[in-house]
């Protein structure tokens, strides 16, 4: 009986271990493809991919900060530009990332937060609601 508890803990916990890792390469990868397509100036793949990282979320991860900044980044670029419909694509983008994530508190909260006073900044600007 003893034997089998050892077991099957150990069990749990390398499946744990793999779990981990595996989100953790997968989170890795979803950054980089961010950065590529950042770098191409192809900011809806930057966001695809920064976002995806967000998402892949482990606690304590800094690419989760990183992917956070970097879309943060995007929709600060794009409100320099003057374009709205990119800055606002940043914003949500961050946000939603956040919002589909859980764990025992809400990641990212300071993040929604921020984003959703841009977003109500720069909604009303769009070129839909302009007189």
């Amino acid at each position: 009986m003893r034997r089998s508890v050892i077991t099957t803990l150990l069990i749990i916990l390398l499946a744990s271990c793999l779990l981990w890792a595996n989100v953790w390469q997968r989170q890795q990868a979803q950054f980089r493809e961010g950065h590529a397509g950042e770098q191409r100036g192809d900011v809806m793949v930057a966001l695809t991919g920064y976002e995806s990282a967000i998402r892949m979320y482990l606690p304590f991860s800094a690419t989760v900060e990183r992917s956070a900044q970097r879309i943060w980044a995007l929709g600060e670029a794009a409100e320099q530009r003057r374009d709205v419909e990119q800055a606002l694509a940043a914003y949500r983008s961050l946000r939603s990332a956040f919002y589909a994530t859980r764990w025992l508190i809400q990641p990212g909260a300071d993040w929604i937060g921020r984003c959703d006073t841009k977003i109500a900044l720069l909604a009303p600007l769009r070129k839909g609601n302009r007189p």
